[in-house]
């Protein structure tokens, strides 16, 4: 069996083009270019459609990363999987989190548990009218197996976090399908953004086995009692495929990290916070442990309502609902956490029951 050994280091960014940090932790020798797998990141855009700030990260990323591993930006974009998620509202901070993952010889005879391990895959590019529909989930739901095959992780309850970057349907691409005479889940490219990555999150469910396989395209955004405990998915217009990569805890893995997870059922749900800062032993009674960072969904519960109380976020036609989310689930997560550079993202369609979302922990061990 594969063995290996995953890092996982979190820099604060200055802007969205800003990579000295990176480039600081590299030359220092505490990154090795060679061994990046991913990097997420979370970007001060609006989060919306027009964010070119996603865009504008990743370019700056592949540049200053081309010279190091001797590649192309193209290529470094090909070999590294870039996801950066959009909106930064209130108290969130712009960073990036750069995991790494080398090869080693053997698991030291010592070392107890489960460590942290990561996977990726590629779904093939989609064509315009198959986002948001059964093709987009099928095909994601392969991808998530074969993430979890590159991470040497077989039994699904070890999988903690699945974080997707999926497309969205732009004028052009609605056009282009229409010029084949068929027909797009929706000609909105901001609704668009919804249906992908709710039909993502579904893949993610079913390669899991969290519910059953038979979706249809109409469960889609209708099915809020189908969801995945463990997706993040994140849409952006600067691809056609949904990158995959699947982040879960191991026997094969060496690594001085640990996550784990729970599931808010709303907005204001601290209690599932706790619990998964809990769940990688960050609490009160636990020392020598220590916070690498937090990855959260959220979204506007999307019957109006939290705990019985009227909320105003899908009436507000001056912000996005998703900025509302933002707002209010990274504060929770940061006066909880005691910093505001984590990982929330906005739209949590199919991620956890409606109106909540997923919330994984990642944090360092003792040696």
């Amino acid at each position: 069996m594969r063995t290996t050994s995953v890092g996982v280091i979190r820099i604060a960014t200055k802007g969205p083009g800003d990579v000295s940090g990176l480039l600081d932790m590299i030359a220092s020798g505490a990154i090795d270019p060679t061994s990046i797998l991913a990097i997420l990141g979370k970007t001060e855009g609006n989060g919306g459609v027009n964010d070119f700030t996603r865009e504008y990260a990743v370019a700056a990323l592949c540049a200053a990363l081309a010279p190091q591993l001797g590649l192309s930006p193209q290529e470094v974009e090909q070999r590294i999987a870039f996801v950066m998620s959009g909106g930064t509202e209130g108290v969130l901070s712009p960073h990036i989190t750069v995991f790494t993952r080398q090869d080693v010889p053997q698991r030291p005879a010592g070392l107890s548990g489960k460590r942290l391990s990561i996977g990726m895959a590629h779904t093939r590019d989609f064509l315009p009218e198959e986002l948001g529909r059964s093709a987009q989930i099928t095909e994601t739901a392969k991808a998530v197996k074969a993430a979890m095959e590159d991470a040497g992780i077989a039994d699904p309850t070890d999988i903690h976090f699945v974080q997707i970057k999926c497309p969205l349907l732009t004028s052009d691409r609605v056009e282009a399908a229409n010029a084949r005479g068929n027909k797009t889940v929706t000609t909105s490219a901001y609704s668009s953004m919804a249906y992908s990555r709710g039909a993502s999150a579904l893949g993610v469910a079913v390669a899991l086995g969290e519910i059953a396989s038979d979706i249809r395209d109409d469960d889609v955004l209708q099915r809020y009692d189908l969801f995945s405990r463990v997706a993040s998915t994140s849409s952006g217009i600067e691809l056609m495929h949904n990158v995959v990569i699947v982040l879960g805890n191991a026997m094969s893995s060496t690594s001085e990290f640990e996550i784990g997870h729970a599931v808010m059922s709303d907005a204001i749900d601290a209690a599932a916070v706790l619990a998964a800062l809990e769940s990688v032993g960050l609490d009160v009674a636990t020392t020598g442990r220590e916070l690498v960072n937090i990855f959260a969904k959220a979204e506007a519960s999307p019957d109006g309502s939290v705990r019985g109380f009227r909320h105003t976020m899908l009436e507000d036609t001056d912000i996005s609902s998703t900025r509302h989310a933002r707002a209010a689930v990274g504060g929770l997560i940061a006066g909880l956490a005691g910093t505001g550079a984590v990982y929330v993202s906005g739209g949590a369609e199919h991620q956890g029951p409606a109106g909540g979302g997923p919330v994984a922990v990642i944090a360092k061990l003792s040696n």
